[in-house]
């Protein structure tokens, strides 16, 4: 295992890692939206989402993935009444390429967000190599 560690993502407390390359797969952990000074993003799902894309984009080009070679997303929110919304946010991010996906209300979420995602993604694939 390979841990990724990115200055362009917020940093958690030592108990786990940004990412975790094994077996030629990224493993991203649930990213919050949190901004990098560790506040949170918001007020509404919009704002929360775009920023926890943007967190995972940053994990991923650390670890030589994008959006497009995601495979695998689990998505937690605080409450489904925001899935349109939210998905709205999601489909910019995935406009061609769609993975698999399991969308999930849960009771709470750390610091009270209205959301959280991990991902799953292979390294980038480059034309002829």
């Amino acid at each position: 295992m390979q841990p990724i560690e990115t200055s362009a993502a917020p940093s958690r407390p030592k108990l786990f890692s940004q990412a975790v390359e094994a077996q030629g797969l990224l493993f991203v952990s649930g990213q919050l939206p949190l901004k990098l000074d560790g506040s949170l993003a918001g007020p509404g799902i919009v704002a929360q989402t775009e920023q926890v894309m943007r967190n995972l984009e940053a994990i991923l080009t650390a670890g030589n993935s994008n959006f497009a070679s995601v495979v695998k997303a689990t998505v937690f929110l605080a409450d489904l009444a925001d899935f349109v919304a939210f998905n709205e946010v999601w489909g910019r991010y995935f406009p061609s390429t769609k993975p698999a996906r399991s969308t999930v209300q849960v009771a709470r979420l750390a610091m009270d967000a209205l959301i959280e995602i991990e991902v799953i993604a292979c390294p980038i694939r480059f034309e002829g190599g």
